[in-house]
């Protein structure tokens, strides 16, 4: 079956939020999710690499502070060096989310990071597949899906609220679809893989 590591850093709930819905979205489409919450501190990261070797994709997720990942992701992203020199990461699909409190947050600097990352490693990008929400500056426009109008990963809003009441339905629901289109490509990718080598 098709497996994917969620790998990701919340600092105050709304990134494990997100991460819970990508997760959703995994199993919708019949595939395992894996969830590797990245502690404050941590140094040690080798059941992450462990896990993302035995992972058809990756799913990086993370709030956006001051314009970037956070430490706690910069700091797996660094350790990450052990793999990149063996490219065992090579032709795995990637994607990735993330949230800060305003609608921009200079959160697509973010997915950027996070895509150049993946690109480092040789990994394929999947972004949301999505058209821009409804643009309605509303308290309704919540429930759009894209609402915020990402095309490299899922973004949402926390709105500086709790994590029990923000990121909002459509922001969970950007992150459920995103899950779901990581999980069907990868099914893809792999079954393509094993037709190749069936006729080889």
């Amino acid at each position: 079956m098709t497996q994917v590591a969620i790998i990701h850093h919340s600092g105050f709930g709304h990134t494990a939020v997100l991460a819970a819905d990508v997760a959703r979205g995994v199993e919708a489409a019949g595939a395992t999710p894996v969830l590797l919450a990245i502690e404050l501190g941590q140094t040690n990261f080798d059941e992450f690499f462990a896990v993302a070797a035995e992972s058809d994709a990756l799913v990086f997720g993370t709030p956006t502070y001051m314009g970037t990942v956070s430490a706690p992701m910069k700091a797996f992203m660094d350790a990450s060096a052990a793999v990149y020199f063996t490219k065992q990461w090579k032709d795995k699909l990637a994607a990735a989310f993330t949230v800060s409190g305003s609608p921009s947050g200079d959160k697509l600097n973010t997915l950027t990071t996070l895509a150049i990352f993946a690109a480092q490693h040789a990994m394929l990008w999947i972004g949301t597949g999505q058209n821009p929400g409804n643009n309605d500056d509303t308290s309704a426009a919540t429930d759009v899906e894209n609402r915020l109008g990402s095309f490299l990963g899922a973004m949402a809003q926390a709105a500086n609220d709790s994590a029990e009441v923000t990121p909002k339905a459509g922001d969970r629901a950007t992150a459920h679809s995103l899950g779901r289109r990581v999980a069907a490509a990868a099914a893809r990718w792999q079954a393509g893989a094993r037709e190749s080598v069936a006729a080889a």
